[in-house]
C-alpha cells in the first residue's frame, strides 16, 4: 500500500483545500522542495504535486515550484502531478523534467482524445484523475459536476491505457471525514488498473481499513490534510501499511 503525501501548490506556497475551494486554502509552508524532502525523509515513496492556480486557469501556473521539486527528489522518487494539464507539449516538457506521471482530470471528461493521444504518445506514463460526489464526475476545479458516472468513465478510460486511476470523494477532501471505502472498492473491482484513493483520509482505521481492501486493486492512498495537521503520523502510518501488507 502505497502512502502518497500530497503537495498542494498554490501561489508558488504549499497549502490545502477544504472541499476544493481556494478561499478556504490553508498555509503549511513557503518552501516546497523542502516539503518534498521532509516527505521522502519519512519514507515516502512517491509523491502527489497539484498545481491547483493550473487546475483552475486550465494552463501550468507553478511550473517553477514543480520544477525545484523535481530538481530536490526527482532522482530519489516517483513524482505525479495534476493541475492544468491540457495539451501534449506539457506533458513532454514535464517528463523530461524528471516527472513519472502525468494526471490528466478535467482534459479527460472534456476531451477524452487528448486522454487518448497522451496515453499512445507516453504510454505508462498517464494517470486519469477522476473526482466525484455521489457517483458523478465533476470537472474545473470540483466546480461543474458532470452526469457521466465513474465507473463508466473509467473503464472506457482503462481501454486508452492509462497507468491507473486516482478516486476522489469531493464531499470528504480536506474534511478529514474518512475514506470513502465502499466507492473505492467498487471502483477498482471494476477495473484491471490499480486504484489510489484520495478524498478524507484521517487516522490509523483509514490506513487498515485500506490495507484490508488491497487485494481488491486499491494500489494507494493521497495523503492530504491529516499529515500536515499531525492527525496522522506519516511515518507511523506507512510502516503500518508494510507491516499489513509487506
Amino acid at each position: 500500500m502505497l502512502l502518497i503525501p500530497a503537495i498542494d501548490l498554490k501561489d508558488g506556497q504549499c497549502v490545502r483545500l477544504k472541499q476544493g475551494d481556494m478561499d478556504q486554502a490553508t498555509h503549511f509552508g513557503e518552501d516546497p522542495a523542502a516539503m518534498a524532502r521532509n516527505w521522502l525523509s519519512k519514507g515516502a515513496r512517491r509523491l502527489h504535486l497539484v498545481d491547483l492556480n493550473g487546475a483552475f486557469a486550465g494552463k501550468p501556473k507553478n511550473e517553477p515550484a514543480i520544477r525545484k521539486i523535481l530538481k530536490e527528489v526527482g532522482g530519489e522518487i516517483d513524482v505525479q502531478l495534476g493541475g492544468g494539464i491540457r495539451d501534449l507539449d506539457t506533458i513532454e516538457r514535464y517528463l523530461d523534467a524528471g516527472l513519472r506521471y502525468v494526471i490528466i482530470g478535467t482534459a479527460a471528461v472534456k476531451n477524452p482524445g487528448f486522454l487518448q493521444d497522451a496515453c499512445t504518445a507516453f504510454g505508462g506514463h498517464i494517470i486519469v484523475g477522476l473526482d466525484a460526489k455521489d457517483g458523478k464526475v465533476a470537472t474545473d476545479g470540483w466546480s461543474k459536476l458532470t452526469g457521466h458516472e465513474v465507473v463508466d468513465l473509467a473503464r472506457k478510460f482503462e481501454d486508452y491505457g492509462v497507468e491507473s486511476v486516482i478516486y476522489t470523494d469531493i464531499g470528504r477532501d480536506g474534511m478529514l471525514s474518512g475514506i470513502n471505502i465502499e466507492a473505492t472498492v467498487r471502483l477498482a473491482q471494476a477495473l484491471t488498473i490499480p486504484v489510489i484513493a484520495s478524498g478524507g483520509l484521517s487516522n490509523m482505521v483509514d490506513i487498515d481499513a485500506l490495507c484490508a481492501v488491497e487485494g481488491e486493486g486499491v494500489e494507494g492512498v493521497i495523503c492530504g490534510r491529516s499529515i500536515y495537521t499531525g492527525d496522522l503520523d506519516f511515518a507511523a502510518a506507512q510502516a503500518r501499511a508494510d507491516e499489513l501488507n509487506g
